[in-house]
């Protein structure tokens, strides 16, 4: 995602806290979106480039969940498994119309958003009645998903967004392709990389950074 170089608009800062819900995809939960959906919550900066694009940096802390007799993905395997998720995150932010908080005229745009994260996981596997070690580790994931901003008042912004996460690693929800069981290993899973999502709404406090000039020198 490019960014333009010249820009007529107010460049502004905006921060806040977030809140919604995480869900996971991957061996357990293979390709249905909000299946045990789990709470989460977290913290955002915003910084408008102009009144098209911007960048945020987010830190959200998040739970997932997944289980073979809910998802019923894969019968006569029994398994289950919680996570919890702590992720640093950096996107870029493209409106589809002009926007800025603030604005009497231009209060709302959808937008798309894209770019990566690094997080810090925490898995707990269980096999029927039967719990394998907690698996801990982090890694990486690209982000790409789409939202909507609200200008609520002269600095006061509302948002929801819905962003997929594509991570590096198989052993988010605790299972690879095998997990150990006793002498022998039983495969469980695939080879593919695990998947999961924030869907958060955020209310944001602007920070005017500069005064704004449009086009014709007129302050906003």
């Amino acid at each position: 995602m490019l960014f333009p170089l010249i820009s007529f608009a107010q460049k502004s800062l905006e921060i806040g806290p977030a809140g919604g819900i995480a869900y996971y995809n991957g061996d357990i939960t293979p390709g249905k979106p909000f299946v045990q959906p789990k709470p989460a919550f977290g913290i955002l900066a915003r910084y408008n480039v102009d009144n098209r694009w911007a960048v945020k940096v987010s830190i959200t802390h998040g739970s997932l969940a997944g289980s073979d007799s809910i998802s019923k993905a894969v019968t006569n395997r029994n398994l289950s498994f919680n996570s919890t998720v702590n992720e640093l995150a950096v996107t870029g932010e493209f409106n589809f119309w002009n926007y800025f908080t603030g604005s009497k005229r231009e209060i709302f745009t959808p937008y798309l958003m894209g770019g990566g994260s690094f997080f810090i996981y925490d898995s707990q596997l269980s096999v029927g009645n039967s719990t394998v070690p907690t698996y801990k580790s982090n890694s990486f994931a690209l982000i790409f998903g789409m939202g909507l901003k609200y200008s609520l008042s002269k600095k006061l912004g509302v948002g929801v967004e819905w962003g997929m996460r594509k991570t590096f690693t198989d052993y988010l929800d605790g299972v690879g392709t095998y997990i150990p069981n006793s002498s022998q290993q039983i495969q469980v899973g695939n080879n593919y990389k695990d998947w999961y999502n924030f869907t958060l709404v955020s209310l944001t406090y602007k920070i005017d950074l500069e005064s704004g000039m449009n086009c014709n020198g007129l302050k906003w």
